[in-house]
């Protein structure tokens, strides 16, 4: 589907009675959206007529651009800033995610891994339980109300017994701070065994994994030196379903996109379909790690990628005529689209989660701004080290020039381009990734692929959403996800 954007006729314009805008052509029609998240469809007509003040006052269509604040002289100031303070109730909670990195080693061999993890072989690479301890005070030094520890790796189970006492220590810990607090584990679970379950299980940590698809592309995609890792994935993931399966605690899957997924779209939704799992996470590959050295026989444009998530999210449209069924980046956006709230989900936000959302601790004690500028540094780019739990103090971290820098270049209206686009209300930029695209956080929006996608991703939402039927999907969905979580990285 052509997206354009028309130039707009500054002489039509009438300032007294059309508010502030911004507006995209998506077929035969305009979008119009402005800072409050609001949006209304218009035909070319209406879109003239708005644009000129010319609209019938007494018309309905008149009466919705005046409640979502498009109309100037009939603007509602104390219901629109309500309204955007409930979006943007994010900024004043400090950093909920802390990301704990316990090892880099891992029995796998990603074809894509942000992590460039190491072999199994050394042990320089694990952390110490005095690493550990020093992290967990500094993640409960957090000013946000709701704390979330997320095991990275490598594959954290390798060393076991620190992602064991960073859960009892953190657990004791927030008998006295009386903090949210949630646990979250990352992991392959091919080193999932009965007695490491149960414990996790009855601390109520939550589970999280990589399902690439059928057997033949998850393997080909997550080589395991064990043999099939497809088979540990998918044991492990029916059995933790089924324990956890009507607990407020719970195992997800997520898969990476690579070249070789391309045209199987279906086989993968029946995949997760297949499992029983409440929806599906379509990740385009990261810059980073790995992916970086092998693009050419992995990656992939930006239009071959949304021409698969095209085809992908109609197919899941129609599996939702039979059953709910979600899509993860689409059930993000359309939150941010259909309601006056922000999942917080740190990578699709303005300003990002960059140290205000989130830190990164690594297996020595580093700590970084986010997850992926941790990953950067295993490139040997040290650029967003904002510290060490062995120095400083957590003030001194989340103060560090470093999240100044990322916040003012996560602020979309500091984007040229973002702060002129129609999904600005709706969409985030991430430093790191401009970084590593284009050398400077601050980024290049219309080469950024990250950017076509988003564009591409949200023009298909919005065409979808002109649809009743789709709509009321789309709200299911949104219900759905309002578990009462810290954020969203599923």
């Amino acid at each position: 589907m052509s997206a354009q954007t028309p130039v707009l006729d500054p002489e039509r314009f009438d300032p007294v009675q059309t508010g502030f805008f911004r507006f995209r052509r998506l077929g035969q029609r305009y979008l119009v959206t402005n800072d409050f998240g609001r949006y209304c469809f218009l035909a070319d007509k209406e879109f003239q007529d708005f644009v000129a003040g010319k609209l019938e006052r007494s018309g309905p269509l008149y009466a919705r651009l005046a409640r979502d604040g498009f109309i100037r002289d009939r603007m509602d100031f104390d219901a629109q800033i309500a309204g955007w303070r409930s979006r943007n109730s994010f900024l004043w909670q400090g950093p909920s995610l802390h990301v704990v990195v316990v090892t880099l080693r891992c029995n796998h061999r990603c074809l894509y891994c942000q992590s460039n993890a190491v072999a199994m072989a050394g042990r320089d690479t694990d952390m110490d339980r005095k690493t550990a301890e020093k992290v967990v005070d500094r993640i409960f030094e957090s000013t946000s109300p709701a704390i979330t520890i997320e095991f990275q790796g490598g594959e954290p189970l390798v060393n076991w017994p620190v992602v064991k006492f960073i859960v009892e220590y953190a657990r004791k810990k927030n008998r006295k701070a009386g903090k949210h607090l949630w646990i979250n584990l990352v992991s392959n679970l091919s080193l999932m065994d009965d007695a490491k379950f149960k414990f996790l299980f009855d601390n109520q940590v939550n589970f999280c994994t990589s399902l690439d698809g059928p057997a033949d592309l998850h393997d080909r995609n997550r080589v395991y030196s064990g043999g099939s890792s497809h088979a540990q994935t998918v044991r492990w993931f029916k059995k933790i379903y089924r324990k956890t399966l009507r607990k407020m605690f719970r195992i997800e899957a997520l898969l990476t996109v690579t070249r070789f997924s391309l045209g199987r779209h279906k086989d993968i939704v029946d995949e997760y379909l297949g499992l029983g799992a409440r929806g599906i996470f379509l990740r385009s590959l990261s810059p980073l790690g790995l992916a970086r050295g092998v693009w050419d026989q992995i990656g992939y444009s930006a239009d071959e990628f949304l021409d698969f998530y095209r085809k992908a999210f109609d197919y899941i449209l129609r599996v939702n005529k039979k059953k709910p069924f979600f899509e993860q980046t689409a059930r993000i956006f359309l939150t941010k689209i259909m309601t006056d709230s922000d999942p917080n989900f740190l990578d699709i936000r303005s300003p990002c989660g960059a140290g205000i959302g989130q830190i990164a601790y690594n297996f020595d004690g580093g700590v970084y701004a986010c997850d992926e500028g941790r990953m950067l540094s295993r490139m040997g780019d040290e650029t967003f080290r904002i510290g060490s739990v062995f120095e400083g103090g957590y003030k001194q971290a989340v103060g560090h020039r470093v999240i100044k820098a990322i916040s003012i270049a996560s602020c979309l209206d500091n984007q040229p381009d973002c702060s002129r686009c129609a999904y600005k209300p709706y969409c985030g930029v991430c430093p790191v990734h401009c970084y590593a695209e284009h050398g400077d956080i601050m980024g290049r929006m219309p080469s950024s692929m990250r950017c076509r996608i988003n564009k591409g991703i949200l023009d298909h939402l919005f065409a979808r959403l002109d649809d009743e039927k789709n709509e009321r999907i789309f709200r299911k969905w949104i219900k759905q996800g309002k578990e009462r979580i810290s954020y969203q990285r599923q």
